[in-house]
């Protein structure tokens, strides 16, 4: 990945982390990795552990970033959530998937929280 990129995909974890965190959620980890993958922001909203993807687009309208989350990337971000779960011994706990799709084409980015994205995917 270039520098570019990275610095890219920071800058719009940074934003989306403030956006979420203006909505209530509160943070848990950022940048959780195991062995069968990363998530990019575990937090609590209410009563929910909620794991979230962040995708971040330069130069493309904000739907380009949402559909950025495709099958195989449900399937990882499912199987690290279940790994997340059983690790910290929270395995019944009320749980979704939601997606941050940062869109950086103007001065002002575009951000847009999806709550409950997608299902659990194996």
């Amino acid at each position: 990945m270039t520098k570019e990129r990275l610095e890219l995909g920071k800058a719009g974890e940074e934003l989306a982390f403030k956006k979420v965190k203006k909505l209530g959620y509160k943070c848990i980890e950022r940048n959780y990795r195991c062995p069968l993958g990363e998530i990019d922001l575990i937090a609590r909203h209410k009563d929910c552990l909620v794991f979230i993807e962040i995708k971040t687009r330069k130069g493309r309208d904000i739907g380009y970033a949402k559909e950025a989350v495709n099958l195989r990337k449900k399937r990882q971000i499912s199987k690290t959530a279940l790994y997340y779960m059983k690790e910290n011994n929270c395995p019944d706990a009320r749980s979704r998937f939601d997606v941050v799709a940062v869109s950086i084409n103007q001065e002002v980015p575009e951000i847009e929280v999806i709550q409950d994205a997608f299902e659990l995917t194996y």
